[in-house]
């Protein structure tokens, strides 16, 4: 479609909206400085660069094989500067520890430090953009139980407490350098198979270790704390250490942000509902976007009812500068610049839809007992030409309309 096709359908979509009170244009202005987290392990099928075990030993899985995976930083940040090109806006990237670049050194993951990641940080200054990071709890010999910060074995524990120290200090370094903090964000797989004797070991000597992790105060402007709950996982179907209830507690009491991941769940449960109320007691959330079929399958992000619903939520909030967007998710058939590329424009689409719904005269509706003019307004938004004014945000950005080319 050329441009001139594209200024006009924009122009007769803009009209439409704006007799529903919407400014298209202040809705891209928006859209356009929201960033969204672009996680790295898509790229390589959370493999990483340091290779020291199997991932599927601690409750993930990754289907699919292709064989033009990057091997090192170099060809990693070569693949997201592609993507990129691809995707609207000024976004971030999310790294995991196993990105170190050790230059061939072995490093322990308990010794990792600022100098492993100076590639990365290097890059990212290069490209103005922020980096956020992830302690890596999986795929290690001493991980090989499933069990790390609930360790019952106190050498495991504290080799586990020092690798999540040591992410905060590289978090710490990355928000200086980069002048926006730095989400770091701790998930561990720990749990059971069977039914477990004891629930509340486990989880007192979780709580114990974030305790010691967190002992050194930091300050927000380059890092933000957050921890991730989940429901089960491979090898941990029966019980989990870092539940739901046990994040939201330890989240609230110690001011951190709340990981809600869309695939840590009950596969009928969605985490939109979830947004608003953790936003009464929490200042920040942080959003790991992902798509779960059946179970916590991690499948690329489209633009399904979940993830508009989840859209709406941040949106109708007013909590923009709450929320932390980041995507979470690993498909090994196709090609990473694609499944990037399609998951970061999904969350920018449905950020579009629910800026763009008529939400001041929903409100009125709703407000006045109408629920019947509520239900038109959003029945109606269903077929309103959301898609000119998609075309026309990567018209206007210099982004391909489609990436099918």
């Amino acid at each position: 479609m050329n441009g001139k096709n594209i200024e006009l359908m924009y122009a007769l979509a803009k009209e439409r909206y704006g007799e529903l009170g919407v400014d298209t244009d202040r809705v891209l202005l928006t859209l356009k400085n929201i960033p969204i987290s672009m996680h790295c392990w898509q790229g390589d099928n959370i493999t990483g660069f340091e290779k020291s075990g199997d991932i599927s030993a601690s409750g993930l899985a990754v289907t699919g094989s292709r064989d033009n995976m990057p091997k090192n930083g170099d060809e990693m940040r070569r693949d997201i500067d592609k993507a990129f090109k691809l995707i609207p806006g000024k976004h971030r990237v999310n790294i995991h520890a196993i990105y170190a670049e050790t230059e061939n050194r072995v490093v322990a993951r308990d010794e990792i430090s600022t100098v492993d990641f100076k590639g990365w940080m290097d890059w990212a200054k290069q490209q103005e953009i922020g980096l956020d990071f992830n302690g890596t709890f999986f795929a290690h010999p001493l991980a090989s139980d499933g069990n790390t910060l609930s360790n019952s074995d106190k050498g495991v524990r504290d080799f586990w407490i020092r690798h999540a120290k040591a992410c905060r200090d590289i978090g710490e370094a990355f928000g200086k350098e980069l002048g926006t903090p730095s989400v770091v964000n701790i998930w561990i797989p720990d749990g059971f198979k069977d039914t477990p004797a004891d629930r509340l070991s486990p989880r007192k000597r979780l709580m114990e270790s974030l305790d010691d992790i967190l002992s050194v105060n930091k300050d927000k402007k380059y890092i933000l704390d957050a921890v991730e709950s989940k429901l089960f996982g491979i090898g941990s179907e029966s019980y989990v250490v870092g539940s739901h209830e046990f994040y939201m507690g330890y989240a609230i009491k110690n001011d951190l942000l709340l990981c809600l991941d869309s695939g840590h769940f009950h596969p009928t449960e969605s985490i939109s509902d979830k947004i608003s109320s953790m936003l009464l007691y929490i200042d920040e959330l942080l959003l790991h976007v992902s798509r779960g079929v059946r179970w916590d399958s991690d499948h690329i992000v489209i633009l399904t009812d979940d993830l508009k619903a989840i859209a709406e939520e941040i949106v109708s909030a007013d909590a923009l500068n709450r929320v932390h967007i980041g995507l979470d998710y690993f498909d090994g058939g196709i090609d990473h610049i694609i499944a990037w590329s399609i998951g970061m424009r999904a969350m920018q689409q449905a950020l579009l839809i629910a800026f763009l719904t008529p939400r001041e005269r929903m409100m009125k509706a709703e407000l006045s007992g109408d629920y019947g003019r509520r239900l038109v307004y959003t029945e109606e938004n269903k077929t309103l030409p959301f898609t000119a004014v998609w075309d026309y945000f990567c018209y206007s950005n210099d982004v391909p309309i489609s990436i099918n080319k």
